[in-house]
């Protein structure tokens, strides 16, 4: 049981790692750059920004000039992938 835990605690993990390193792609390794030159810079947010913005992406209620990239990027992520993912960011 506890190798079963153990298991999907590391996949979650490299899971979770892939998803930031394609973020990082355009908002840079810290999150310190306006994705493409358009979007906020994110580094500085707390996590509960990051999650009511990831989320508003994903429902279509959030965002300005990026709003259909970003649609995309969050739409398979589920509810605890965005909060594990905000909270990640947020600590960058």
């Amino acid at each position: 049981m506890k190798k079963i835990v153990l298991g999907t605690l590391i996949a979650a993990a490299s899971l979770m790692a892939a998803n930031i390193a394609a973020c990082k792609g355009c908002h840079g390794a810290n999150f310190e750059k306006a994705a493409l030159g358009k979007s906020q810079i994110v580094k500085g947010w707390d996590a509960a920004k990051i999650e009511t913005a990831l989320k508003g992406y994903k429902d279509g209620s959030y965002g300005g000039a990026m709003k259909g990239v970003m649609k995309g990027q969050v739409a398979r992520l589920s509810p605890a992938e965005i909060k594990a993912m905000s909270e990640e960011i947020s600590k960058l």
